[in-house]
């Protein structure tokens, strides 16, 4: 069988090496000493100032909101992961969509303006399969209309543009430490601001709003996480330059072998690093899509519709809209398996059985 991911595990006496350090100091979780060691780290390796280390990207996502003290309406996108949009509902925000470029996928930015209403109150934007937004625009609308902007960056780590982290772009940006991220600490998120009352406030905010054993500062959660997962994110972060070698060299296999299968990826950011978090290929129709699929799962290969389908036109708990590039770009999108232990000759197989279905 193999699946559309998995996850990296480092060597297991690697791991075990942290391990041995939690035991002697039973220090479990509320930010110890490895939870910290990780923030002081990804800090360093991609140049921020300001980083929290919390137990999710939904939950990264929600203080978020909370902090920036968002109501009304927020801009959004229909085309990404359900956390997105339930995060902006779950605080008790009105998510309103924009439609997507057709090239990168991502929000178009020249169609936010018609969408701001008084109501209107952030832009909350994904950075789709680590793909930089149009940042630049969407910064100057938000400066235009007074507006809080959150990039929701789950698949961007590592990724820069022109030359800085992609994390130092809005008021804040989370990022995704989930294990089916390229890189992971089982669960976890990343909560990055340059504003350094905002970072204190969320800081609070992650641990119950606790300033003191006996003083609250703010409306908190428990967002903490633990020692276990912090160990597995230092243990992965040193192999972190070898996971991307690997995966731009399995990215490239896949684009030889299916250069004349009349598929296409979405066009990344002229400007920014490619992080080959996912492998998206756009089909010329659905039929096409749903062949080469099932032709695949026959043989035990399994593919991901992601994004798919709209955010917009799917939710029980919102009025369906229509987001008509969205719509038609979905039902054309297909996540092939990619991940470190992915073999050479198994993407040479999947990309021949999805040629042989594509001309048969």
């Amino acid at each position: 069988m193999i699946s559309v991911t998995k996850p990296f595990l480092p060597p297991k006496n690697v791991y075990d090496s942290y391990l041995e350090g939690i035991w002697k100091r039973q220090w479990l979780t509320n930010m110890g000493p490895l939870a910290s060691e990780l923030e002081m780290r990804i800090k360093e390796r991609e140049g921020l100032n300001h980083l929290l280390f919390v137990s999710s990207g939904t939950i990264a996502l929600q203080i978020a909101i909370k902090a920036l003290g968002l109501k009304g309406e927020i801009i959004t996108t229909p085309f990404s992961f359900i956390a997105t949009t339930s995060s902006i509902v779950w605080e008790g925000c009105q998510p309103v969509f924009v439609d997507i470029e057709e090239t990168s996928l991502n929000i178009d930015a020249d169609k936010i303006e018609a969408a701001i209403t008084e109501k209107t109150t952030a832009i909350l934007a994904t950075h789709v399969y680590g793909n930089p937004c149009d940042v630049e625009r969407i910064a100057e609308i938000a400066q235009k209309h007074n507006l809080k902007v959150i990039y929701d960056g789950a698949h961007a780590f590592g990724v820069r543009l022109k030359g800085k982290s992609i994390f130092d772009y809005g008021d804040v940006s989370i990022c995704s430490l989930h294990a089916t991220k390229l890189y992971h600490s089982i669960e976890g998120g990343l909560l990055v601001t340059q504003d350094n009352a905002l970072l204190k406030k969320m800081e609070y905010m992650r641990n119950f709003g606790f300033a003191g054993p006996e003083r609250f500062a703010e409306l908190g959660i428990n967002g903490k996480n633990s020692e276990f997962h912090a160990a597995m994110g230092l243990a992965n972060l040193d192999y972190l330059d070898s996971i991307l070698v690997q995966r731009k060299k399995l990215t490239e296999r896949y684009w030889l072998r299916l250069d004349k299968a009349n598929l296409v990826s979405p066009v990344w950011h002229k400007s920014a690093t490619n992080n080959f978090a996912y492998m998206p290929v756009i089909f010329e129709n659905e039929e096409t899509l749903l062949k080469c699929m099932e032709q695949l799962k026959l043989r035990e290969i399994y593919t991901r519709r992601y994004f798919y389908p709209s955010l917009a036109a799917i939710l029980p708990y919102l009025t369906p809209v229509s987001m008509p590039v969205t719509e038609a770009m979905a039902v054309r999108i297909l996540c092939l398996p990619l991940y470190y232990d992915l073999a050479v000759e198994e993407v040479d197989l999947i990309c021949r059985i999805m040629l042989n279905a594509k001309n048969n």
